[in-house]
């Protein structure tokens, strides 16, 4: 689930800071909201859980694996994360006129459908990138321009309807941490 404690946080600050860098975001002043209902924090505020799944509130950060599954490395700085998204936001500056506008409005029919489930909708994006990539130069490694171009495809949406915002970020955020997490780890 996108709520839960520190897992899925590397890929939301990324996100978070490549809209924060990026030209052209409509929403800058929205973005706050993020951080206000809970579903982006400072990485310093991240809780984590022991070998056991208690919650390490001490700032004791020996363990941090939930499920088996490492929910974030403490190592990470904020800096590094910002300063990865601003030269991912350099590179979908340019990508951007690669986004053609139907594949945006198609995608935005598609976050505006409430009907649609989470999983369908991330669905939608991943094909939309899936499109878009082909697309692109191939000097650009292909993970990182999937990477981007969902990162651009989320403001792009954003921009276009705002109060889609959350919607849209949670999504991207599930999208970025299925298809590129190990990639995204190596990267900070």
């Amino acid at each position: 689930d996108i709520h839960s404690g520190g897992f899925n946080q590397m890929e939301r600050m990324l996100l978070f800071a490549f809209l924060e860098e990026s030209s052209g975001c409509e929403f800058k002043e929205q973005l706050p909201s993020l951080r206000s209902q809970g579903i982006v924090y400072p990485l310093q505020d991240i809780l984590y859980c022991d070998s056991d799944g208690e919650l390490q509130t001490d700032g004791n950060r020996s363990g941090h694996f939930q499920n088996g599954e490492q929910v974030f490395d403490p190592e990470v700085n904020e800096e590094i994360v910002r300063t990865i998204a601003a030269q991912l936001a350099e590179i979908g500056d340019q990508l951007d006129k690669e986004v053609k506008a139907k594949v945006v409005n198609d995608l935005v029919q598609h976050f505006l459908n409430e009907n649609l489930s989470r999983e369908e909708i991330t669905r939608c994006l991943s094909q939309a990138v899936e499109v878009l990539a082909r697309a692109i130069p191939s000097d650009l490694e292909r993970e990182k321009a999937m990477l981007v171009l969902a990162m651009v495809l989320t403001k792009k949406v954003a921009n276009k309807v705002p109060f889609l915002l959350q919607r849209v970020f949670s999504t991207t955020v599930n999208y970025i941490s299925q298809h590129f997490h190990g990639y995204v780890a190596r990267m900070v």
